[in-house]
């Protein structure tokens, strides 16, 4: 009886988090924009709108597709890393510990509804801890990166 109660335990606590890790909440220096795009369409427009603004996409990752191919079901999402190399080369320039942010991603979510949200972690936000090291010229760019990813989300996210 233990052993079944505790696989009936494993399963709840299982569902749980696959319906909590579902939709991404506001939080402290996030934004989160829900739209009514699928996942896939919200994704090619994030992609499409990245150089719009003068940056590049970096990276992509994302479980879904792997975790498919070992049997397990999740919500679709993705982690889009932007940044371009003038930031690159100012940050360094101002705070070598700061490129350990680099590049600042975005994070595509499926909802349970088969719509997508879109969210990010504010830019200054990511590179406050880095303030004292990289002074008022490290927040400006931080700000001016804030600026960007606030464009590249309303291109991505317009009806």
């Amino acid at each position: 009886m233990p052993q079944r109660l505790t696989l009936l335990l494993g399963a709840l606590i299982v569902m749980t988090a696959t319906d909590a890790s579902a939709q991404v909440q506001p939080r402290n220096g996030w934004q989160v924009i829900e739209t009514d795009l699928s996942h896939a369409d919200l994704l090619d427009r994030l992609v499409a709108a990245v150089p719009q603004e003068g940056m590049g996409v970096v990276t992509q990752a994302g479980p879904t597709g792997t975790a498919r191919g070992r049997g397990i079901d999740i919500p679709e999402n993705r982690v889009v890393g932007v940044f371009n190399n003038q930031y690159a080369v100012d940050i360094l320039a101002l705070s070598t510990a700061a490129m350990i942010e680099a590049p600042v991603r975005f994070y595509i979510t499926e909802d349970p509804d088969g719509s997508a949200t879109l969210s990010w972690k504010e830019p200054s936000f990511v590179f406050a801890p880095y303030a004292d090291e990289g002074g008022d010229a490290l927040t400006r760019l931080a700000q001016e990166l804030d600026a960007r990813f606030s464009a590249i989300a309303a291109r991505a996210t317009a009806e």
